[in-house]
């Protein structure tokens, strides 16, 4: 990773800084926000949200606009579930941030939930189906265990001859990603909140509760949140820049057949092969966008500002090659589009969601590590209780003590 340099555009690349004479404050640092959230990603959007929502003066802070294209908010969409084997802790946090979302879309002009529901398949009854399922009862979540006669019988556009059992969740479904983040901005300004545009420098050692823009305007707020996605080790670099690793990952739209409504949503959820652990995710044509499908594997590292976002020719083989096995009826059929993004991933999978170890004041939210996008509701209420201090029990598995220089995930 190159050296930062006070010049260099931290939160989302090159954008209009906001400087001090558009906005008639010295450059002494002004308190006039309670809590400063630094990233309009779904992440700090959430968290500003509830804060606002909590009655405090809130400033939210991001170089290039809420969802950007590099963002790893930005892009068309992602899948919201609740199939974690018997990982409980985001088992609840999908439950806890669903109706959320539902609320947000009913609030949108155009949707930014859809329904569709989601479909896992595996080659044998392995113990992340089972233990799936033994969590969902538990919980008493609606989600149906079926084996590969109901499988075909309900998705023929599937070839399950290698699937053995399957697991289909109704309650969830597909969110409109980068629309989700803009409309939630767009409601906390409304509601009385504070955006700018402005690209933020790494903190200084000697300064706390204090955030400055690149052309020198100081903020300052009781607290303050950095959740900046992949550039949270470049804030930050000698305490994350070992432990948040940005990968490069690959998505890509096919055009289903005209006329054929078999791949609309109405007809086929969002899904996920899993293959002895290589997993393939997709969803249907949502939108008339195309049919999506990506494979779940960690990529090559990635500068978020400067890596190439061309697709590479032998992701896009790969996908075809698998697409056309898994669903013939795409045999041949055109990519209508193709995207590079990013996962920043932990050590393990965890996200991380913990206070500085030197700046009691301020609070680090990121490596959503390719699973995060889902729980933003839920994991801005969680730092925003940190924040004000409400009684809860810290997670454990979100603090910084957790995250290892070493890369071994276990969440998926």
């Amino acid at each position: 990773m190159p050296p930062v340099t006070r010049r260099a555009v931290l939160i989302g690349g090159a954008a209009a800084t906001l400087s001090a004479a558009a906005t008639g404050t010295p450059a002494a640092a002004a308190r006039s926000w309670d809590v400063i959230v630094v990233g309009a990603g779904v992440f700090g959007a959430w968290t500003a949200h509830h804060l606002l929502a909590a009655g405090r003066r809130v400033l939210l802070v991001d170089g290039e606009g809420p969802a950007h294209a590099r963002a790893s908010s930005g892009g068309e969409s992602r899948l919201t579930r609740g199939a974690y084997g018997s990982d409980l802790v985001y088992t609840r946090l999908a439950m806890d941030s669903l109706p959320q979302w539902q609320s947000l879309s009913d609030a949108a002009g155009l949707p930014v939930f859809h329904p569709a529901g989601i479909l896992f398949f595996f080659p044998q009854r392995e113990a992340f189906l089972e233990e799936t399922m033994r969590v969902h009862r538990a919980l008493r979540l609606p989600t149906e265990l079926l084996d590969r006669p109901a499988l075909v019988r309900r998705f023929p556009q599937l070839d399950f001859g290698d699937v053995e059992a399957g697991l289909l969740e109704p309650g969830f479904g597909i969110l409109m990603a980068r629309r989700a983040v803009q409309t939630l901005v767009d409601r906390f300004v409304r509601a009385g909140g504070t955006y700018r545009r402005a690209a933020v420098a790494p903190p200084r050692r000697s300064e706390a509760n204090m955030v400055e823009t690149l052309d020198g305007e100081r903020l300052a707020a009781d607290r303050i949140v950095f959740a900046c996605g992949p550039w949270l080790g470049r804030l930050f670099p000698e305490l994350l820049g070992p432990r948040i690793f940005p990968t490069r990952q690959e998505v890509f739209f096919f055009a289903p057949p005209p006329g054929d409504d078999r791949f609309q949503p109405a007809r086929l959820p969002g899904w996920a092969d899993y293959n002895g652990g290589d997993i393939y995710y997709g969803m249907p044509d949502v939108e008339n966008r195309g049919f999506k499908i990506a494979h779940d594997r960690h990529g090559p590292p990635i500068d978020p500002d400067e890596g190439d976002r061309t697709p590479s020719p032998q992701a896009l083989a790969d996908a075809r090659a698998y697409m056309e096995r898994r669903f013939p009826a795409m045999r041949g059929r055109p990519l209508n589009e193709a995207r590079v993004c990013q996962y920043e991933n932990s050590s393990n999978g965890d996200l991380l969601i913990d206070f500085h170890p030197e700046k009691p004041g301020l609070l680090l939210v990121g490596a959503g590590s390719g699973h995060g996008f889902k729980h933003g509701p839920a994991v801005g209420r969680y730092a925003a209780d940190l924040l004000l201090g409400r009684p809860a029990r810290p997670e454990p598995r979100f603090s910084l003590a957790t995250k290892d220089v070493h890369q071994a995930r276990a969440v998926h």
